[in-house]
């Protein structure tokens, strides 16, 4: 069973969640487990070049990313409790960040782990950079830092040809999966925020081995991710996901649509005029994409074409009067 870990190494409690998770899974009895670290951002409005955490604390927007980790603390108050667990599960007793880095670097090299050495290495790696940032106070936004961890795991090379596409398009498919805190610990669609004691760990694990979700195909669950990210407003990321599924599949109607949707939503009109065009030309009695057209032309002042395309809508469907 795999078990996917999506965290961001700036989180104090995705340092004490591992540890947690390591103590849940020594006296785990049943199905062989894979452990899988994918990428969150609990401040992704932190700057390129980091800077040091008691100055960030000043920045309402930081306040603001901190409150989000532990909802209904204080970032004083999350600390303190973060600080108090982690000398527990023996991360102390100097324990604690000094830095506000952005994390996408980090999570790049982490996930490069997994590409080439699986999730043994990746959970060497992971285990390397929480304790940069947090027992040896480095800033692992700096890429000289991830570059000595890098070497020190075999993947030097690899890192300097690595690009932010991948943790970028899975910081994407996290979001449309629900994930919305760090740690939140995912297996067989079933989910557990938080850092939970070992013991709530083994019983979300006991659970997921008797769940058996359905599995769909990679495409359909791209499609699926990319239209709850435009469901979240979000078209941007949900044409980010469509992009493969365009190149691979752009004859199916379901994926036009859905881009259709997106380019309208990000206000690329002539995107989606083209595309509703065409849709329409094929299906004229699809009330819903003559309808999108209407709405497109209408936008880009096109009033006349609009009413015809938005009076046969309402014909056919009259919600759409």
């Amino acid at each position: 069973m795999m078990i996917e870990i999506w965290a961001d190494v700036v989180c104090g409690w995705a340092h004490i969640g591992k540890r947690r998770m390591e103590k849940a899974l020594a006296s785990w009895g049943g199905e062989p487990i894979e452990v899988v670290w994918r990428p969150y951002q609990t401040d992704p409005m932190a700057p390129v070049h980091s800077e040091p955490l008691e100055q960030a604390l000043r920045d309402p927007i930081a306040d603001g990313a901190l409150r989000a980790c532990v909802p209904g603390l204080s970032p004083a108050e999350s600390r303190a409790r973060a600080a108090d667990a982690a000398v527990a599960e023996g991360l102390g007793p100097h324990w604690g960040a000094e830095w506000r880095p952005n994390t996408l670097r980090a999570h790049q090299l982490i996930a490069l782990a997994y590409e080439k050495g699986g999730a043994e290495l990746q959970g060497r790696v992971v285990e390397r950079v929480l304790n940069a940032h947090f027992v040896q106070v480095r800033d692992i936004g700096d890429p000289a830092v991830l570059s000595e961890i890098a070497a020190a795991e075999g993947l030097a090379d690899d890192l300097a040809g690595t690009g932010p596409e991948l943790v970028r398009e899975l910081l994407l498919t996290g979001k449309a999966k629900g994930v919305r805190t760090s740690p939140t610990i995912v297996a067989n669609d079933l989910a557990l925020e938080g850092a939970q004691p070992p013991e709530a760990i083994r019983e979300f694990l006991e659970d997921a081995s008797r769940h058996t979700p359905r599995r769909l195909p990679a495409e359909v669950l791209r499609l699926r991710h990319a239209e709850s990210l435009l469901d979240q407003s979000d078209p941007l990321g949900a044409l980010t996901l469509l992009r493969p599924l365009m190149d691979e599949h752009g004859a199916d109607r379901g994926v036009r649509m859905l881009a259709a949707r997106a380019y309208f939503a990000s206000a690329q009109l002539n995107r989606a005029r083209t595309a509703l065009e065409t849709l329409v030309a094929e299906s004229p009695d699809d009330s819903y994409a003559r309808h999108l057209l209407g709405r497109t032309l209408q936008r880009q002042g096109r009033q006349d074409e609009a009413a015809s395309h938005l009076t046969l809508a309402a014909a056919m469907t009259p919600d759409y009067a």
